[in-house]
């Protein structure tokens, strides 16, 4: 039975990707759970916790394909613990004087929040591949249109000339930001959780924190200073980068989305031929990927404030906020691996129609208004440069006159104007140091990359 859509076989591929899938697949979860008991079990047994015979039982015999799990589950279900199915699975398959040491002092929060660090590993390279890809291409659109002139837009009306490229470089460099976040998050996020009871590992006695070292490394995780039963800042902190890199992509989806629209007609997602826009109006070619990565965001954006809830804490072990986390962690992961595979792809194939852009920013009428205040500023002061010109232009605006014809009918400027070369004033689109600002994000990204690993962390 199938009732969530990152489990859809119609829909998984617009809410999840296959990478993430083979981490939070119950099978594939029940077997990392079961590879961090081998781990445990070894550790114990390398200290003299429990025999070596034990150790190399649980190891080989700890497979998910070995467990009945119907029996798991019904087993689950009847004590009403997270684990003890688990458990009692495994003992029936392992050889009698292997049994008693399945699990051995460990509790449920040492399994699933090691899990979760394993998990966020996987999660963070799986992003860490993505972002670059994406901030490979945003770069090479940042020096293919680094002098492609468009207007530039605030509060949602037309402003002054930028370039895309400038545009793209925004893009890139937030992308950037994220990639330092998880580079720099990596050594506290993977860290491994062996605890006990109320986290002083006193079970183990004299060993304890021998275990848990020979534990952590076996599984490839730093080892914590002290438990973290109680401190979610770790979790927390991972998602809420998985909802920033979302909401980054979602405005570069919205971006796409707005700048679709037939009447602005700048940028366009990848055609395909086998794409249907709308069942009804069949003209129709609607910026799907654009508009799913502003849903995705709003999705993972809604799981952040789940897990940061979960900060809040009691004593020593609270499940309140903890257990949310099985919840509110995978469907963020897996909404987020969504975003970075669709929003990759999207930027990847994206159209930029740069006659449109030029067209638009000459059709604007206004776009050298700022260029003309700061001419005007000099001579007559910054405030009575702006207001007269305000005056000027909104009364042309209503008469639907040209800025150029607005200022030939003006008196006001008449002795300032007559000593500017008005019509270089007008034709020329000063983008500013929108070229320059490009290089540069261009320049810090490829010296960084050159530096970096492919992979992470």
């Amino acid at each position: 039975m199938v009732t969530r859509l990152t489990e859809s076989a119609l829909y998984r591929h617009l809410w999840s990707c296959p990478e993430l899938d083979a981490v939070f697949e119950e099978r594939a979860r029940l077997q990392a759970w079961l590879d961090i008991l081998i781990a445990l079990a070894l550790a114990q047994a390398e200290h003299g916790i429990i025999p070596e015979s034990s150790a190399a039982a649980i190891a080989l015999g700890a497979r998910v394909d070995a467990l009945d799990l119907p029996f798991v589950a019904e087993e689950t279900r009847r004590s009403g613990h997270s684990t003890v199915g688990l458990i009692r699975g495994l003992m029936r398959v392992l050889p009698p004087s292997a049994r008693e040491h399945v699990y051995y002092g460990a509790t449920v929060q040492d399994l699933t929040d090691t899990w979760t660090s394993l998990a966020m590993k996987a999660v963070g390279s799986f992003a860490w591949r993505e972002l670059r890809e994406i901030e490979s291409t945003l770069l090479a659109l940042a020096e293919l249109h680094r002098d492609t002139p468009m207007l530039g837009r605030t509060h949602g009306q037309p402003g002054s000339p930028i370039t895309f490229g400038f545009k793209a470089a925004s893009w890139a460099d937030e992308i950037r930001r994220h990639m330092e976040r998880l580079r720099q998050g990596a050594p506290r996020w993977l860290v491994g959780q062996l605890a006990g009871a109320v986290g002083t590992l006193a079970f183990f006695g004299e060993s304890g924190l021998a275990v848990r070292a020979s534990f952590c490394r076996r599984l490839g995780l730093m080892e914590p200073g002290v438990s973290w039963l109680v401190s979610r800042d770790r979790i927390a902190e991972f998602v809420h980068l998985l909802a920033m890199l979302t909401a980054t992509l979602a405005r570069i989806g919205t971006e796409v989305y707005e700048l679709q629209r037939p009447e602005i007609g700048e940028l366009r997602e990848r055609s395909r031929p086998d794409a249907v826009g709308s069942i009804t109006m069949p003209h129709k070619r609607n910026p799907e990927v654009a508009e799913h990565l502003v849903t995705l965001s709003r999705l993972v954006r809604a799981q952040a404030g789940v897990v940061l809830e979960g900060m809040v804490q009691e004593h020593e072990r609270d499940g309140r906020g903890w257990k949310a986390e099985w919840a509110a962690f995978p469907e963020s992961c897996l909404l987020s691996g969504a975003s970075l595979s669709l929003g990759a792809d999207m930027i990847r194939g994206l159209e930029v129609v740069a006659g449109r852009m030029r067209q638009n920013l000459e059709a604007s009428g206004y776009s050298a208004s700022e260029r003309l205040l700061a001419t005007l500023a000099p001579r007559l002061g910054k405030h009575e440069a702006q207001q007269l010109l305000q005056e000027l232009l909104v009364g042309a605006s209503q008469r639907g006159q040209s800025l150029s014809e607005a200022l030939a009918a003006d008196d006001r400027l008449g002795g300032q104007l007559a000593r500017l070369d008005v019509s270089e004033v007008l034709q020329h689109s000063d983008t500013g140091f929108s070229g320059a600002m490009a290089d540069a994000v261009v320049a810090h990204a490829r010296a960084a990359r050159s530096q970096e690993s492919d992979e992470w962390p």
